[in-house]
């Protein structure tokens, strides 16, 4: 077992580990953090998504050991109180779902892409995502929520 110590979702968390434990089993099975979804485990399909140290990442990827001392987001901490962050209801607003699997990985993919591109063309918003899958909605919605957000983000600086 090896000692690991994060910030997750704004609260310090540790706990014992093994080794080869990835960290979407540690966030959902030893914090809670059920938001985060378990996709494929093969790091194609990106449900798993979640920032470390602000940037995205597919949980399924990273063994829990590798974010000692870091910080992680994941869908579960990313609104303000019970403010949603713009992305999560430009989300709801753009019907950017349907059944919703994908949704808090595509979330978190949406904000590292705005954040690293706060004016993504419809190209960009694409490109950004397309380690992200989505097996409902053909992504129409999904962009538009993207691109939303973005000038919500951008009209609120």
């Amino acid at each position: 077992m090896t000692h690991i110590s994060a910030t997750v979702d704004g609260v310090h968390r540790q706990g014992d580990v093994e080794p080869r434990t990835l960290l979407v089993h540690w966030l959902r099975e030893s914090l809670g953090q059920v938001g985060t979804t378990v996709g494929c485990d093969t790091s194609n399909c990106g449900a798993c998504t979640v920032l470390v140290e602000g940037r995205s990442v597919k949980s399924c990827s990273v063994l829990a050991v590798q974010i000692d001392g870091k910080s992680v987001t994941t869908i579960q901490g990313l609104a303000e109180g019970e403010e949603w962050h713009p992305v999560q209801k430009a989300f709801k607003e753009c019907h950017g779902l349907q059944c919703g699997y994908c949704t808090p990985g595509m979330v978190m993919a949406s904000v590292d892409l705005l954040n690293e591109n706060p004016n993504p063309t419809e190209a960009e918003i694409r490109e950004g995502l397309e380690g992200n899958l989505c097996r409902c909605t053909g992504y129409h919605n999904i962009v538009k929520a993207v691109a939303m957000a973005a000038a919500e983000m951008g009209a609120s600086k």
